[in-house]
C-alpha cells in the first residue's frame, strides 16, 4: 500500500470513530470511556489540536473541541452529558492522572 492511501485510510477510520462517538453513541459518557479505555472524546480533540500545533497551525483547546464535537462543549454537555456518581468521579481522577497528566 502506498503512503498516501495509508494516510487516507487512517483518516477515514478516524472520521468513522468520530461519527460513532458523536452520532451513534452519544449515550456513552466521556467519564466511562476514560475510566475503561484511558481516553475520551476530549482526548481525541486534544490529539487533533496537538497534531495541528505540531504542523504550525495555531489551534486552541476550545477550537479543537468545537471542531471535534461539531458544537461547543456547553452545547454537548447540555444535550448529552449526565451527572456522574462519586465513585465514577473518583475512578476518573485515577484514570486521568494515569493517562493524561503523567504523560511526557
Amino acid at each position: 500500500m502506498d503512503p498516501q492511501t495509508e494516510i487516507e485510510l487512517q483518516a477515514a477510520a478516524f472520521r468513522r470513530l468520530q461519527k460513532h462517538l458523536m452520532e451513534d453513541r452519544t449515550d456513552v459518557q466521556n467519564i466511562d470511556m476514560m475510566n475503561l479505555a484511558g481516553f475520551c472524546r476530549n482526548c481525541l480533540s486534544r490529539w487533533y489540536q496537538e497534531a495541528a500545533n505540531e504542523r504550525g497551525i495555531e489551534m486552541t483547546k476550545t477550537e479543537a473541541r468545537e471542531s471535534y464535537y461539531g458544537m461547543t462543549m456547553d452545547d454537548w454537555k447540555a444535550n448529552y452529558q449526565t451527572e456522574a456518581p462519586a465513585e465514577k468521579q473518583a475512578q476518573f481522577e485515577v484514570a486521568f492522572k494515569e493517562n493524561v497528566t503523567d504523560k511526557p
